[in-house]
């Protein structure tokens, strides 16, 4: 599907809907300046493109006792196409793993695993990721504090 071409009106109900995404279809046509009806069109239109892809609810980690946060950076023993979608494949059945992006550079991959405490992050580690085959090395580094974490895009 093509890119959807976004005019000074759709990037303000992005805007709007990132950093609020419970308000009512009539306060966002408001803060947007539409009509309800125009102002629901667009963000059906921006929904079936892909550019919206969902609506979610921040968690604070803390709150549901999942303080830990580990970045781990992976590197496999080959990047061939079938070792790369095997290890996307079971990095996406784990919850533990939040993020996961493929990198260039010295690692393949660098996760971020959050977990209730260091023995969770041992059997995370034991009983999933080091028993994938096709990772050579892993490096774990523990996140002191968060200063800084949006889900908004600079739109």
């Amino acid at each position: 599907m093509p890119r959807l071409e976004l005019d000074h009106i759709d990037r303000r109900i992005i805007a709007e809907l990132q950093s609020d995404g419970r308000m009512t279809a009539q306060e966002l046509a408001v803060r947007v300046g539409l009509s309800p009806s125009p102002c629901a069109r667009r963000v059906r239109l921006l929904e079936e493109r892909g550019v919206i892809t969902g609506y979610t609810a921040v968690i604070d980690q803390d709150q549901v006792d999942l303080p830990i946060s580990v970045f781990a950076s992976i590197k496999l023993e080959r990047q061939r196409e079938e070792e790369l979608e095997r290890f996307n494949a079971a990095i996406s059945r784990w919850p533990e793993v939040v993020d996961c992006y493929l990198m260039t550079g010295q690692r393949d991959y660098l996760l971020r695993i959050v977990v209730r405490d260091l023995h969770a992050y041992d059997r995370f580690l034991k009983e999933k990721l080091t028993r994938l085959d096709g990772v050579a090395s892993i490096e774990s580094s523990f996140a002191l504090s968060q200063i800084k974490r949006s889900n908004q895009l600079p739109i």
